[in-house]
């Protein structure tokens, strides 16, 4: 299997409410979204909104609780200010701080907001990993 993500799916309660806000953090849908799902294109990677209930019968997982597991999403950038500014511009849109960011032990510094959904995004500043002009994240050699 080769090392790579090419997708990530989060399965959501309403769909037009995470579409929009999406839509106010600045996001562009890309085809083929459509009235089930939506799709958004991040770098190399591409970003998808599904209805929970579809996501966990696609998966075959049994829904919510019985099968999936929690996890956190993240956007590395280039400096602490700009930490600070997008975890405002999330909450001016609607997201839930988690935490405030802050200095963190390994040397970075981050803070996190739940989406609609309650979807911990970490956006971080980790002073190990290059941001090139693409946007893509480079691990140090």
């Amino acid at each position: 299997m080769d090392q790579r993500l090419s997708l990530v799916t989060l399965g959501v309660r309403d769909l037009a409410a995470s579409r929009a806000f999406y839509g106010r953090l600045g996001w562009k849908e890309s085809p083929p979204s459509n009235e089930h799902v939506a799709f958004f294109q991040c770098g190399g990677m591409i970003f998808a909104l599904w209805g929970r209930d579809a996501l966990a019968k696609d998966a075959q997982a049994g829904g919510p609780g019985s099968g999936f597991a929690n996890v956190s999403l993240a956007q590395n950038v280039r400096s602490k200010d700009e930490v600070d500014r997008l975890l405002k511009e999330a909450e001016a849109a609607g997201a839930k701080i988690l935490k405030p960011a802050g200095d963190v032990f390994w040397g970075g510094y981050t803070g996190y907001f739940a989406d609609p959904d309650g979807f911990a995004w970490e956006i971080a500043w980790n002073p190990g990993f290059t941001i090139l002009d693409d946007g893509s994240v480079k691990l140090p050699a």
